[in-house]
């Protein structure tokens, strides 16, 4: 059995974050919440001029829509341009979301990022329980598609989160339902997350280590990460395999 990597020495299992952590798909979140939230803002234009400012796909989906349900996602982001909206226009919203997220995937498809296989296969050679927990009820089609559905030993996906009623983000229900799927309790499971929302849900929920995943690459967002809870910030999961310390906030 080999040595786990240094930064995660004395935890006892790992819960990731699925789109921007695993896959790339945060990317085709972020553009199918860009056409629906753009396409109501010019149908429903807010009062005031600021506010009918287009979705920006970096900076708005990562305040507002990543790492959350897709109607908390869609609710925050209204909210934010002064829009209220009755649960049934947000589903209107939701669903045009969806279907335009479900036409990319089938279009351009995913892949796991390189340097996440190479710390999950580093774990599973150490022994270490890995669980995926995602808000979306598409992370098992995007796991498996992506080729390491089977480095998992657990996985809590937006179906079992609405089957078990389980809050979103930035609640920890998501997080600790993955960790008790596990048989760790939360102070010895590391959380990795790339979503503002999920860094504060697992400072929450009392896990061990929370690792933030700076896929923006900036200092702003790697602030607003720490910022949040994490305790560790990296550009890539792969830098968590080095032998020099990760960088602390």
């Amino acid at each position: 059995m080999s040595a786990r990597p240094r930064a995660l020495r004395g935890m006892a299992a790992v819960v990731l974050d699925t789109d921007g952590v695993i896959t790339d798909s945060a990317r085709l979140h972020a553009a199918a919440w860009k056409t629906a939230f753009d396409a109501y803002l010019r149908d429903h234009p807010p009062a005031g001029p600021a506010q009918r400012r287009p979705f920006d796909a970096q900076e708005d989906y990562l305040r507002y829509v990543d790492g959350k349900s897709r109607m908390d996602g869609a609710a925050a982001f209204l909210e934010s341009r002064g829009l209220r909206l009755p649960d049934a226009e947000l589903q209107a919203v939701a669903e045009s979301k969806e279907r335009l997220f479900t036409g990319r995937l089938r279009e351009h498809g995913v892949n796991a990022y390189e340097g996440t296989v190479r710390l999950l296969h580093a774990l599973r050679s150490a022994g270490v329980p890995l669980a995926a927990a995602s808000a979306s009820r598409h992370a098992r089609e995007l796991i498996e598609h992506a080729g390491v559905l089977d480095l998992f030993d657990a996985l809590v996906d937006g179906g079992e989160a609405a089957r078990l009623h389980l809050p979103g983000k930035p609640d920890p229900a998501l997080f600790l339902e993955a960790a008790r799927r596990l048989g760790v309790p939360a102070s010895r499971t590391a959380v990795v997350e790339d979503a503002l929302a999920g860094v504060e849900a697992g400072r929450r929920g009392g896990f061990g280590l929370v690792v933030g995943v700076d896929r923006a690459r900036t200092p702003q967002t790697r602030a607003e990460l720490l910022k949040h809870g994490a305790d560790v910030v990296v550009r890539d999961l792969a830098e968590l395999l080095t032998d020099s310390d990760c960088p602390k906030g």
